[in-house]
């Protein structure tokens, strides 16, 4: 009877979690909050990374040079998540304070304030990169083949970098508002449209002209455009726990401001990271083809992992952030060790597996049999840092929920660029330790980043920032 009520509770969670909750995050249980929030947010990030994988498995039908531009320009498009992924963080934060403080109107006038600077540097970066889209491909090593064939992909991609700045800036207002749910189903039709148009418009099927590796483009973005519209349809009809009416519809000074500060610290903070694994990427370079193949599968099965660790993580600021605005600073620390220890439990489980049945994980990807034991040696020297890793990840994901993007800044410059980059570079390259010298150095990096981020998280300045 006692294991029949926990499965129906359990059943009746997730239906909720799923459908959309009416849960105060600033009253109840941290348990019950934290798996609400995590539960959509994890699979909306699962739809994200599946517009990729849709992408490729199309496009990889049309030769080498296809392949090539495709990857070439979601390498350029790496610049505007970081804006994308800054803004977003800088939006949530600031709602789920307004939230929190049970102003729904403040919440509203702070989304719009986000609103007006991601359709501005939406637009901008969406007339460069329309019009320079051959020249950025060149700038990235491209062949005269690729960029030839690959012109047109890159033009539709970062011509409407506008709608991936709105996508990712709208689903961080919803997370922030503790509506996660809506921000899962604007992934779910935005990949459900591209997984239909995606073979229609690079093959012809039926209607559709063949435009080859530019209708790839045509259908990842157009699946994000109807996406956004949906977004904006969300929050125009208020279904979640805030609406924009026209009264909102105004330049609020002190607001932008805020927005501003809190944006541009967190925008470096993301190119920090991706500048961190570029440079790793150049390093393991050096050792070989079969070195680069091991580490880019390895981090793909390591990212792919990661999702439910995310999803806790998101839930973890969105708590932290309204509970802040409830005055309730107590509870968003007791928020942050609660998701810290779920997630530890996680990827301790993940990194055991990880480390015993690294060669049957390789294994099922089939790679060449020179890139086999890279790909192993990466998975179980980067997995050996998984406990650390999940108290780094939260701990991170909470000083931005709370509006300290300055601390995870300097954490990240601290631990990647002064500390993980050249101990990579001298332990691959001075000590003999080779393409493992960088694995070595992810895990120690990280988990440095880990221990003094709870050191830094306990001294309590984030319970002071004004947002």
């Amino acid at each position: 009877m006692r294991e029949r009520w926990k499965r129906m509770h359990l059943a009746a969670l997730l239906k909720e979690a799923l459908a959309g909750t009416e849960q105060d995050f600033t009253e109840g249980s941290l348990t019950r909050g934290i798996a609400l929030l995590a539960i959509p947010t994890i699979l909306e990030m699962l739809m994200e990374s599946t517009f990729a994988v849709v992408d490729a498995f199309w496009v990889a039908r049309l030769g080498a040079d296809a392949m090539a531009a495709t990857g070439l320009t979601e390498a350029v498009v790496v610049l505007v998540y970081a804006v994308a992924i800054g803004l977003a963080m800088a939006a949530s934060a600031m709602v789920a304070r307004r939230i929190g403080e049970k102003d729904p109107d403040g919440a509203s006038v702070a989304a719009v304030q986000s609103l007006i600077l991601g359709i501005a540097a939406g637009v901008l970066m969406g007339i460069v990169g329309g019009i320079f889209a051959p020249q950025l491909l060149g700038l990235m090593h491209a062949e005269p083949g690729v960029i030839a064939k690959g012109a047109g992909f890159a033009r539709v991609v970062l011509g409407g970098n506008i709608v991936i700045v709105m996508l990712f800036l709208i689903n961080g207002i919803f997370r922030g508002a503790g509506d996660a749910a809506l921000a899962m189903r604007t992934l779910w039709l935005a990949n459900a449209i591209n997984i239909v148009l995606d073979p229609c418009l690079i093959y012809g099927w039926g209607p559709f002209p063949a435009l080859g590796v530019t209708g790839a483009a045509v259908a990842t973005t157009t699946g994000r455009t109807i996406g956004v519209l949906y977004q904006f349809r969300m929050l125009y009809r208020g279904d979640g726990r805030f609406a924009i009416a026209r009264r909102h519809l105004r330049v609020d000074w002190d607001v932008m401001r805020r927005l501003l500060r809190l944006a541009r610290t967190a925008m470096f903070q993301n190119f920090i990271t991706t500048a961190s694994w570029v440079s790793l990427a150049r390093i393991n370079a050096r050792f070989g083809s079969a070195a680069v193949a091991g580490y880019s599968l390895a981090i793909r099965i390591i990212l792919f992992a990661l999702m439910p660790s995310w999803g806790i993580c998101a839930a973890a600021a969105t708590l932290v952030g309204q509970n802040l605005g409830a005055n309730k600073p107590d509870r968003s620390e007791r928020a942050v060790w609660l998701a810290g220890i779920y997630n530890m439990g996680f990827l301790t489980i993940v990194g055991a597996v990880f480390f015993t049945a690294a060669p049957a994980l390789v294994a099922l990807f089939r790679p060449d049999a020179r890139v086999v034991p890279v790909a192993v040696a990466a998975l179980r020297l980067i997995s050996l840092g998984y406990p650390f890793y999940a108290w780094g990840m939260v701990m991170e994901q909470a000083f931005n929920g709370a509006g300290d993007t300055v601390t995870p800044t300097w954490l990240n410059l601290g631990c990647y660029w002064m500390l993980q980059i050249p101990l990579a570079w001298t332990m691959a390259t001075q000590l003999g330790f080779g393409s493992r010298g960088v694995y070595l150095a992810v895990c120690i990096a990280e988990s440095v980043l880990a221990v003094a981020g709870a050191a830094m998280f306990r001294r309590g300045r984030w319970k002071r920032v004004v947002v």
